[in-house]
């Protein structure tokens, strides 16, 4: 073998090796089923203060991570926003917390799409990171004593919404 050759081998080898060590420790990070959830103080997105999951304590609540560059989100936003109008109230909430993306556009995402939930601004990725996101969209369903029961990494589905997450909600919320 080539002195050239080698050096290419071992190149390629320490890229899979930084690869690999980056999705171990990436998925060691976060909250996992039955953890409590990460509960930061953010800026609201429409201005006005901040606010926290710990202000929901008591009530289930989806935390949908979405940013208005990302598709997914976009095609996930009306089932959200229809599983709100039909299930929010104050047992329950879908709490939205636009991460890694410019204020701006957020609240123009929120219009365009006519989101009435609450909508957190992590603006640097920082309590993304927190819960363990891979991307965007993410989603965690909350119980009232903090704790995540489901997780979804990718966009939600009415169907995904009716199946999994509505069984878990008391019938009046």
């Amino acid at each position: 073998m080539s002195v050239r050759s080698s050096i290419a081998v071992l190149a390629v080898l320490a890229v899979v090796g930084l690869l690999t060590f980056g999705l171990l420790s990436k998925g060691s990070s976060g909250v996992a089923i039955g953890e409590v959830a990460p509960a930061p103080a953010m800026p609201r997105l429409e201005g006005g203060g901040e606010s926290s999951l710990a202000e929901y304590r008591g009530r289930w609540v989806l935390v949908n991570f979405w940013a208005s560059w990302c598709v997914p989100c976009r095609q996930e936003a009306p089932a959200l926003e229809q599983f709100q109008h039909q299930h929010g109230g104050r047992s329950f909430t879908v709490l939205g917390i636009d991460s890694r993306d410019l204020s701006g556009d957020g609240r123009d995402f929120v219009r365009r799409y006519g989101l009435s939930y609450p909508q957190l601004r992590d603006g640097n990725g920082d309590t993304a990171h927190d819960f363990g996101t891979t991307g965007v969209p993410e989603n965690f369903l909350i119980d009232p004593q903090g704790k995540v029961r489901l997780l979804l990494r990718g966009p939600v589905t009415s169907e995904y919404l009716r199946e999994s997450v509505a069984p878990l909600l008391p019938s009046s919320s």
